[in-house]
């Protein structure tokens, strides 16, 4: 055997890129930074856009209006002043045609300094247009690359050329470099799994191929099929990721519908109708909707398994008491679980007076405690004498055994992984389980993330709530933003002021909850008692500061993100986010409504910078024009694409490479529909030419899920 061929044996697509040529331990570290850990990770690492450089005009074809590449070293370059506050970044570039003014005119100073020097060749890609000044042709903002020497020069001009999402300090075309060689290296390890059915039914091409055609396409594919993800090669990559998503999803759902067995509740038992006794409002109609749902699920002999959104404020915990007391009325326990302790407590100090009313035994099972107590708990619960249980993941403890667990709430799904519901879901015999969410989820991704759930939505808050006004203010408008919040403390309000980070980073220049703190109580509002609360502090010292926020102790709470899921201040009328343009939509909106829960009127006043994108005015347009959470949540999407948004990680299911939740939501309808339709036939994946669908399925998931048990 040659050593060639013993080198290709050791070849696996879970190489770590470290150890990859042209990588080492510092790129590997920036590549890190975009998600980038394994050879897999970077061929599913798709160009987000293409540049057509199979024809890289002179400086004297360039049109005016259309987009083009050029090739042109720079004459001089440097920063101009232009006025008292604005700078631009300018360069004369030449070639041997003639020369070409560039500008920039957001940029970071020393990154572009170091990049266009004098001398050096860049490749341009931009839409000239007339200098207004009568100056000749200039390109606004073209993107720029570093001409290579030598053997790579193939992968930047006379071709398609991908573009990359990169980091700060790794070129594209070392990034571009690096993927060329993977594909080359690595094309005929990566293996088919797609049965030739679908493969046929959608004229998909290999798996190698689509991989090789998405990265580098050839000189003839079309840049607007490309860049809109239409490309065969795109839609096969897309089509697959969504197809195993969804393979698991069908998979989980019929291994609870057919060999699981839940316990059916009766329904609007004596217990309920004393508990609307109770009550001193009427139930919304979205309520009734809502409850009606749920007690259809819940009499049913399979395992109820429901997600339900509601917005902020949408009356989402009655929901879920009427659901527990429902479960007691079966003789059952049932157990609420929330994402932290503060979240927990406020669920225990609210449910407990009707619990006492209907003469109902409630525990709150936390972290804290004395050994003695936690003993005494531990007891009271695994015997059944008590019937509510409230509490953290502290619920999922071993040491934690229920007697007869009938029925599950949790509360902000977001914030656990699918591990710690199924853990929880372990201590019954297949209970019913309730997920509650206040982060709206478009569609597309609720079809994505929870297709082996029912869905049911609270869209609509009870009578009497005040809408909350939003405003958006610049830097230098700053002082008008924190002249309405003084006015609204001086009249006996509080507010809360968000900031994203801890303490001053050397690399963003935003402001810091610490800084922000010491300003205000200095400075702004010496006669006002501020404090500040963040994640780093111990669990004992939020607690303390929480509780004198709800007490009134305290007039201005300053805050990380902390407080996104949070406890109710009714006297809580403003809300102040610094640097907003750091934060998601969903992100926004849920800070948002930790305000507007008492009788008066409340705003929520966003501070963000002048050197914003297009997506970002974008954005913080949408939470000023919307009070709607869904609709923030599909703009949020649109806008920022599923990344971190759709909290994949937290649910145990992998980020997605190629797939867009929104752009791509005909092929996951058409990954949901082949999914049910092959499961139905071949449930265990059984079949001969299923059994490397059914190894991929394994590879992807491993034991991220129960999934696996499955099949």
């Amino acid at each position: 055997m040659s050593n060639k061929s013993t080198v290709a044996k050791k070849l696996s697509l879970d190489d770590p890129l470290q150890f990859i040529k042209g990588v080492g331990p510092k790129r590997a570290d920036l590549l890190k930074k975009i998600n980038l850990e394994t050879v897999s990770d970077a061929l599913f690492f798709l160009p987000f856009r293409y540049e057509d450089r199979t024809q890289v005009k002179k400086i004297i074809e360039l049109v005016p209006g259309e987009t083009a590449s050029f090739l042109g070293e720079v004459v001089n370059a440097g920063t101009v002043r232009i006025g008292r506050r604005r700078k631009i970044f300018e360069a004369l570039v030449q070639d041997d045609s003639g020369f070409l003014h560039v500008k920039w005119f957001q940029f970071n100073e020393t990154y572009m300094t170091e990049k266009v020097k004098t001398g050096r060749k860049l490749i341009f890609s931009g839409k000239p247009t007339h200098n207004k000044r009568g100056g000749g042709l200039e390109v606004i903002h073209p993107n720029t690359e570093i001409q290579s020497d030598g053997s790579s020069e193939s992968l930047e001009i006379g071709r398609i050329v991908p573009i990359y999402h990169s980091t700060d300090g790794l070129h594209l075309k070392s990034l571009r470099k690096i993927i060329k060689n993977l594909v080359d290296n690595y094309k005929n390890l990566i293996e088919e799994f797609l049965p030739d059915k679908i493969l046929k039914r959608y004229k998909f091409p290999t798996r190698s191929k689509a991989i090789q055609k998405a990265h580098f396409p050839p000189n003839d594919a079309s840049i607007e099929l490309l860049d809109k993800f239409q490309d065969s090669s795109q839609a096969r990559l897309i089509f697959e990721e969504f197809f195993l998503l969804q393979l698991t999803l069908a998979l989980k759902k019929r291994h609870l519908q057919v060999e699981e067995c839940g316990q059916p509740f009766k329904t609007r038992g004596e217990l309920i109708h004393k508990f609307m006794e109770l009550l001193k409002f009427d139930l919304t109609k979205a309520q009734k909707k809502v409850l009606g749902e749920i007690m259809h699920y819940l009499e049913k002999n399979e395992p109820m398994n429901l997600l339900l959104q509601g917005d902020v404020g949408s009356g989402k915990t009655v929901v879920a008491l009427i659901s527990l007391l429902t479960g007691v009325d079966n003789d059952c326990q049932t157990a609420l679980m929330a994402p932290t302790e503060l979240l927990a407590e406020q669920h225990f100090l609210s449910i407990r007076p009707f619990c006492e009313a209907l003469n109902i035994t409630i525990a709150l099972v936390t972290s804290s405690g004395t050994a003695k107590e936690k003993s005494l708990l531990h007891s009271s619960i695994s015997n059944g004498t008590t019937q509510i249980i409230i509490g953290t993941h502290a619920l999922i403890q071993k040491k934690i055994e229920f007697s007869k667990l009938g029925l599950i709430v949790v509360d902000e799904q977001h914030r656990f992984g699918v591990l710690q519901r199924d853990a929880l879901s372990k201590k019954g015999l297949t209970p019913h389980v309730l997920i509650m969410t206040a982060t709206p989820i478009p569609r597309s991704l609720a079809l994505t993330l929870y297709g082996d759930m029912n869905v049911s939505f609270l869209d609509e808050f009870p009578p009497g709530r005040i809408p909350i006004e939003t405003k958006l203010f610049y830097e230098d408008s700053r002082n008008t933003a924190y002249t309405l919040l003084e006015k609204e403390i001086t009249e006996g309000r509080q507010a809360y002021v968000v900031c994203p980070l801890i303490e001053e980073s050397e690399s963003i220049d935003l402001k810091a909850a610490i800084d922000v703190s010491e300003e205000l109580q200095n400075r702004r509002l010496p006669n006002f008692k501020i404090e500040l609360i963040h994640g780093k502090l111990k669990k004992e010292e939020r607690q303390k500061i929480m509780a004198a926020f709800k007490n009134g102790e305290i007039d201005v709470l300053v805050a990380t993100t902390v407080i996104e899921v949070g406890i109710d201040v009714p006297n809580a009328t403003v809300m102040l986010i610094e640097h907003a343009e750091r934060f998601g939509l969903a992100q926004l909106h849920q800070l948002r409504g930790r305000v507007g829960r008492g009788k008066q009127a409340s705003i929520c006043l966003l501070i963000c910078s002048h050197a914003l994108t297009v997506d970002g005015k974008a954005r913080l347009s949408a939470i000023v024009k919307s009070r709607d959470g869904f609709s923030i949540a599909e703009e949020d999407l649109r806008i920022r694409g599923p990344g971190d948004f759709t909290g994949t990680r937290q649910s145990g299911m992998p980020l997605l490479r190629a797939g867009n939740l929104l752009r791509d939501i005909k092929l996951l309808e058409l990954s949901r529909r082949e999914a049910i339709d092959l499961i139905e036939k071949d449930p265990k994946l059984e079949a001969p030419e299923h059994i490397k669908l059914k190894e991929a399925l394994h590879h992807t998931f491993g034991n991220q899920t129960n999934l696996m048990k499955v099949i």
